[in-house]
């Protein structure tokens, strides 16, 4: 049981320091198990309230929270909100210098703090440990608890050391926090930081505000330009495979005038951080970032995530495309997919020597290629992987809103057959389609190419259209791409009865619109479908933009979009009526109320 300094009741605090009127399912049940000095392992998706579960318990007993974070680029904005309601926290790790950590650490000894958020670097050194013998611990939050697995898409040996807390402190709860974890690495994580018979509470992975669309790629910058068109003056993330293609589409993504930063790790940390703060304080538009970007973001109101690239692992697109929209307001994740993208990935598996790794990285490969090929509704496919049954489409993916048509492809099927056949399967996907196709180019020319029997039988179908059949030709078996070998094409032994006409075969009709109107009818709202004062709000934006930069703190940090769309929705005129928007606290009313009550007697007049 761990000792309270108040009797006020959970639901009241909730309302007083963050001005929110419910829990979330599960929150308060993890919320009194830990304060009965239960173990937890919460697996909660991205914006599902996980730092709520140890941050209330800080805020009504008598000790201090120690959080473990791998985020260091995270944790001076999650101590900005925190202090933002009222509440004392601080971070120490190696960002800071050696008075203000001396100032941390003093605070921590006298008790002064509610919550502590360390790097797991420092945690772990023999002379913190035993400093922390000395202090009044009410609970260990480990965050990110998946780094601890091997099984875990994002490991981080340093981690492992953290079994060392039970030993130590074995009478001290622990909470292990992450948004993704298979069954694998659940069981690893429990037994790894040595849990005593720990709760388990596991959340729906469904993200319902989010609406999953997958395009093949075919002009993916045109593809890209296309998209972001539908979102002006909206905060947004691309994710690019390579350092190189971050550089090469934030160049042109500047050059025809949207506003944007690179990021990725062969910057220096002065120029990722700059592009960090700009992103965070709404000073920049769009990050175009390697995988590099993100786990440092605790911005709620991304309203896009788009991969130019195909990510992995279902793990890694799940917790990338689960960055948008944590505001609870609609927001869109776009995957560009190519075959290119599929043989790349490959080439980074085949190259790793341990074969344990190979084989999971393997396995979760072709669980994305799966996601990516899908004709089902995509949240259905998603879910599944981790575990959990939807029994209803979701009327939210490019597959529900515009189901693919299927047409008989056995004819044009064997046509690309024939060709891979004809030019002895010694040629990659893009040169057989120009053979297809009639291609007129030199290297056709000199190789004698336009004299086969396949020359130009496939000009009446576009060359996108001939990827989307090779897509699927591989994805369904009929060929495979020899990525030893310049990712050359080979016929397997199921095209065999394809090619003699013993079977038929039925795919789906290519499209390679990043942009899809709805043809069926759905209740789920694209973001510019919402309903509210948009004058009202744009002025209660730029307030909040204003007050920000004199802080210096993210924008986010003073109110999240969903709470300004509820002012510019319900008008409130005075201090009660603002104190019933969601997010707005007493701290908060204190702090920004009547500014923000002015602009809105103005504008209402």
């Amino acid at each position: 049981m761990i000792p309270l300094k108040t009797n006020e009741s959970l639901p009241s605090v909730l309302q007083r320091i963050y001005g929110y009127f419910e829990f979330r399912p599960g929150q308060r049940e993890i919320i009194e198990g830990l304060l009965a000095g239960q173990d937890y392992f919460v697996l909660m998706p991205t914006g599902g309230g996980k730092s709520l579960c140890y941050q209330l318990p800080a805020i009504v007993s008598e000790g201090v929270v120690i959080v473990v974070s791998p985020l260091i680029s995270l944790m001076r904005d999650q101590v900005d909100a925190l202090q933002a309601n009222g509440i004392s926290a601080a971070f120490y790790n190696s960002s800071l210098g050696e008075k203000e950590s001396r100032r941390v650490l003093a605070k921590l000894h006298d008790n002064e703090l509610d919550l502590l958020y360390i790097a797991p670097e420092r945690l772990v050194k023999p002379a913190f440990l035993e400093r922390l013998k000395s202090i009044n611990i009410a609970l260990f939050a480990i965050d990110e608890a998946h780094c601890i697995s091997q099984w875990g898409h994002e490991f981080r040996p340093v981690y492992t050391e953290l079994s060392c807390l039970k030993k130590r402190f074995p009478e001290i709860p622990m909470i292990a926090l992450t948004a993704t974890a298979d069954k694998q690495t659940r069981k690893d994580i429990v037994e790894q930081l040595v849990l005593r018979q720990p709760k388990l509470h596991v959340a729906s992975f469904d993200r319902p505000n989010i609406r999953y669309r997958v395009v093949e790629k075919f002009k993916p910058f045109s593809q890209l330009v296309q998209f972001l068109k539908t979102h002006p003056d909206e905060a947004g993330i691309v994710y690019c495979i390579s350092r190189r293609k971050v550089e090469e589409v934030s160049e042109r993504l500047q050059a025809v005038g949207f506003s944007v930063m690179p990021y990725h790790a062969g910057l220096s940390t002065k120029l990722r951080t700059q592009a960090h703060q700009a992103f965070q304080n709404d000073n920049v538009q769009i990050i175009v970032a390697t995988i590099a970007f993100g786990m440092g973001i605790d911005k709620p109101n991304i309203r896009f995530v788009v991969h130019y690239d195909m990510p992995k692992h279902i793990e890694n697109y799940y917790q990338e495309t689960g960055r948008a929209g944590r505001d609870g307001l609609p927001a869109e994740a776009l995957l560009l997919f190519g075959l290119q993208d599929i043989a790349q990935l490959k080439s980074f598996i085949t190259q790793m020597e341990n074969e344990f790794q190979r084989r999971i990285e393997t396995h979760k490969l072709n669980a994305m290629f799966g996601f990516a090929e899908a004709k089902t509704c995509r949240r259905k496919v998603l879910l599944n992987y981790f575990g959990e049954t939807l029994e209803e489409d979701c009327d939210n993916c490019d597959v529900c809103l515009d189901p693919p048509e299927q047409y008989d492809a056995t004819e044009e099927a064997q046509k690309a057959l024939s060709c891979v056949y004809r030019l002895h399967q010694r040629f990659g996907l893009s040169y057989v389609i120009e053979v297809l196709r009639g291609a007129k180019n030199q290297r056709v020319l000199n190789m004698h190419h336009d004299q086969l029997s396949t020359y130009g039988i496939g000009t009446d179908k576009s060359e996108a259209a001939w990827y989307s059949l090779f897509r699927q030709l591989i994805h369904h078996g009929f060929i495979e791409q020899d990525i030893a070998n310049y990712s050359t094409l080979k016929l397997t032994e199921k095209a065999r009865p394809l090619l003699r006409g013993e079977m038929k075969l039925f795919l789906a009709k290519h499209r390679d619109k990043a942009v899809v109107a709805p043809k069926k009818k759905t209740k789920k709202k694209a973001f510019s479908d919402l309903q509210y004062d948009r004058d009202l709000f744009e002025k209660l934006r730029a307030l909040r933009l204003q007050m920000a930069r004199e802080k210096g703190i993210a924008p986010f940090i003073i109110f999240s979009d969903a709470s300004l769309i509820e002012m510019s929705k319900e008008v409130p005129m005075n201090e009660h009526d603002f104190l019933q928007i969601t997010g707005v606290g007493e701290k908060k009313l204190t702090l920004y109320g009547s500014a923000f009550l002015e602009v809105i007697q103005t504008h209402v007049g």
